[in-house]
């Protein structure tokens, strides 16, 4: 199965994230493959926008730590710097880019999520970076992002209590700009607009 589903309705583009297990991790070829399919569309003639989304139960599970858990210094060193540069491409993509999140976003599918610059979600969305609890802390932007959207001292309690947040307290943080039953169909219209 492919990291990915790409549908394209003009210069506007919808990735579908997928996965075997439907918990869309990001494993190193899943996020080798999405910077390159990023980058590749980026380049095209002007693109309307895109819209990152998962299934109706995740729209990212985030990194999988069973790749996590096998890397030494150097490795994880790489590892950060692949995640970083995929974020990198949805922040510097030339058009609007929306997360239509439903589902659980959680650790590097946050960082994912932060990276683009909308984002709405479902009214059942969960999000949260619970690297603390496994005494993981993230190296792919989101301890960047994260403050710089929701203020310090609330980011800091997301990362050190690893706590889940609901869509209702996303929206009331300013983590998410809209709650809507359908977050693709919502990021398309706002795109199309």
């Amino acid at each position: 199965m492919s990291e990915f589903l790409l549908e394209s309705h003009g210069s506007l583009h919808v990735l579908r994230l997928q996965s075997d297990d439907g918990t869309n991790r990001l494993t190193r070829q899943c996020v080798l493959s999405l910077t390159d399919e990023i980058g590749r569309l980026a380049q095209q003639a002007p693109p309307t926008g895109l819209v990152i989304a998962g299934n109706t139960r995740f729209f990212s599970a985030g990194a999988d730590l069973a790749e996590i858990s096998a890397l030494n210094g150097p490795n994880a060193c790489e590892f950060s710097k692949m995640g970083q540069a995929l974020m990198a491409v949805i922040a510097d993509f030339p058009a609007p880019v929306y997360a239509a999140i439903a589902g659980y976003c959680m650790g590097g599918g946050l960082d994912l999520a932060l990276a683009c610059h909308h984002r709405i979600a479902a009214p059942h969305a969960i999000f949260g970076h619970r690297g603390a609890a496994l005494g993981l802390i993230t190296g792919w932007g989101g301890t960047q992002r994260l403050p710089r959207l929701i203020g310090k001292g609330r980011a800091l309690e997301m990362f050190i209590v690893a706590e889940k947040i609901s869509a209702t307290q996303a929206l009331k943080i300013g983590l998410i700009d809209a709650i809507t039953d359908d977050p693709v169909a919502g990021a398309v219209r706002r795109l199309a607009a």
